[in-house]
């Protein structure tokens, strides 16, 4: 090979090591998007809520958060709860508990649930995002998360019963 050809093929191999070198760093700076967490997409498992209050029935279609996983999950990183909607944590045994609102995006209305099935206590428009943990005030068989300002606008109040196949009849 010649001096000249030589030449104009280190050229040519060096203008595409060039333009991949540029290339390259481009697209690894790319920002990739990031996938919605687990936590955003609804349970598959759907039951039933209604609650007897003074002024009728009240009726939520709800998702069971009934692993350890999904109650610690709960409704963690949900942008939107349509009124009719709601999420149910059953205990078995009946126990205290305190919920908080880490990286929940919506306020709710936290309806606690007493083992004869009547609302034992509600912490009404929790904040979004706020740590601090909201105690139930008792020993609770369920814990009913629906959104928030429900329970008021339905008349929700300690002492309603609660209907689900985890609280007694009667």
């Amino acid at each position: 090979m010649t001096t000249i050809g030589r030449r104009a093929l280190a050229l040519v191999v060096l203008a595409l090591f060039s333009s991949l070198s540029i290339a390259a760093p481009a697209q690894a700076w790319q920002a990739k998007p990031k996938p919605a967490p687990a936590a955003a997409k609804p349970s598959a498992k759907l039951d039933t809520v209604e609650i007897l209050t003074s002024r009728g029935r009240a009726r939520f279609t709800v998702e069971l958060a009934v692993t350890k996983a999904e109650q610690e999950r709960g409704l963690m990183f949900r942008k939107s709860l349509a009124p009719d909607r709601g999420m149910l944590f059953p205990y078995n045994p009946p126990q205290r508990a305190a919920f908080w609102m880490k990286n929940t995006l919506i306020p709710l209305d936290i309806i606690y649930i007493a083992p004869d099935g009547r609302v034992l206590s509600i912490a009404r428009n929790a904040v979004p995002h706020d740590e601090t943990p909201i105690p139930s005030g008792g020993v609770i068989r369920g814990v009913l998360e629906i959104p928030g300002g429900r329970a008021a606008q339905l008349g929700i109040l300690p002492g309603d019963r609660v209907l689900n196949k985890i609280f007694p009849k009667g």
